[in-house]
């Protein structure tokens, strides 16, 4: 027969020791990540956009009712670099590059945020459902996953943005649409793991919930690789988001980096390479930084991908 106190007093040993581990564990982790060159240099680039992002009203003087709209200056069109009142230039239909350059990264930011936040709840949800439930649910919405999958996500967030027609928030949907599938997988697989922990039986031997459980001792131990895949999605958001715009699925005049390249792509051949030039390496520094910033944190959570290298 099972001694309820001492077991009682065992899972309590067991969870406390496994977060001082944590937590000891964490800083150790943050001091490896500051280590890695690299990483610093992806997570300076990353606060200096999101600085940037941030204090746009305060940097820029919009002329227009809604600040992410390009005011345009028809008395200035193509003027190049380092002109008076426009330090980047202007583009063919009189945007100043330096104010798209400052709202595009509001922009990138407004849309990552919003796109990784609700795909990271989407996916959460399903893949706790797919993981905790198991049997048949996870077979049916695995299967769902797979079919999702097994689409290009330019491809299938192309066709859904088009459905749906030019709008910003409709790429933010069909973004949205496309990426929670990872967040779903990757949630189940740490699920399954985590339910075959010590801690896990000792919590049910002890009378534990279900949804205590989850809550309590599966959830928060389950957002590591979560985290990482989220990081890395922050840059490949931004990538997409700005295709989709090059080729014309979002808002006329916008001032988002996508839709500043696409307005001064036609000035390449007549060298006016300004244009297109400043946004389309604002879009390569933020796909950048995130990317080294995910990179080493992948690396630092899981050791064997360093030792595989």
């Amino acid at each position: 027969m099972v001694d309820s106190p001492n077991t009682d007093q065992i899972y309590l040993q067991t969870r406390d020791s496994a977060w001082r581990v944590r937590a000891q564990r964490g800083w150790e982790l943050t001091r490896t990540m500051l280590a890695n060159p690299t990483t610093v240099i992806g997570l300076t680039i990353v606060v200096l956009l999101i600085l940037m992002a941030l204090s746009a009203p305060w940097i820029t003087e919009p002329n227009t009712p809604d600040a992410y709209q390009m005011p345009r200056d028809w008395s200035a069109v193509r003027v190049p670099p380092g002109s008076p009142g426009h330090i980047l230039g202007t583009t063919n239909r009189g945007g100043d590059v330096l104010y798209g350059v400052i709202w595009g990264a509001r922009t990138s930011l407004k849309l990552s945020l919003m796109v990784v936040s609700l795909t990271v709840v989407i996916g959460v949800v399903i893949g706790s459902v797919a993981g905790f439930t198991g049997g048949r649910v996870d077979e049916v919405l695995m299967r769902i996953v797979d079919v999702f999958l097994s689409i290009p996500e330019l491809i299938f967030a192309l066709a859904i943005a088009a459905v749906l027609g030019p709008s910003f928030t409709n790429i933010i949907l069909a973004l949205v649409v496309v990426f929670w599938v990872k967040y779903a997988r990757i949630m189940r697989s740490q699920i399954i793991r985590i339910k075959q922990s010590e801690y896990i039986d000792a919590a049910r031997v002890i009378g534990d919930s279900k949804l205590r459980i989850y809550l309590r001792d599966i959830l928060p131990n389950s957002f590591t690789p979560v985290m990482v895949q989220a990081t890395l999605d922050m840059g490949n958001i931004v990538l997409v988001g700005a295709t989709l715009s090059f080729i014309g699925l979002s808002e006329a005049g916008i001032a988002e980096w996508g839709v500043l390249v696409s307005e001064g792509q036609a000035g390449i051949s007549a060298g006016r390479w300004w244009a297109p030039t400043f946004p389309g390496l604002m879009v390569f520094l933020w796909a950048l930084a995130f990317n080294l910033v995910g990179d080493g944190l992948r690396d630092v959570f899981d050791p064997r991908t360093e030792s595989a290298r």
